[in-house]
């Protein structure tokens, strides 16, 4: 797979993760991370209507308290 959106619903570890991170990174456009955020939050909000949209099941067991760490740590470290 060598794009990032064909990953998605394949990360199975740590190593995919970061893979699909650097091919992210260097396809992301948008160069507003205000932007970005608002539209994360609003993607959230609406996730649901996306899988049912999509006719995927809905994530079971979200880390939610994981996802924002990582999101936090992600604007702290060096």
């Amino acid at each position: 797979m060598e794009n990032y959106t064909d990953m998605l619903g394949h990360i199975n570890s740590k190593e995919d993760f970061l893979r699909f991170m650097r091919l992210f990174r260097e396809d992301t456009q948008d160069s507003s991370l205000e932007g970005y955020f608002e539209a994360l939050s609003a993607w959230t909000a609406d996730m649901e209507g996306y899988y049912a949209n999509a006719d995927k099941p809905i994530p079971d067991n979200i880390n939610w308290d994981f996802i924002a760490t990582l999101l936090y740590a992600g604007s702290i470290y060096e």
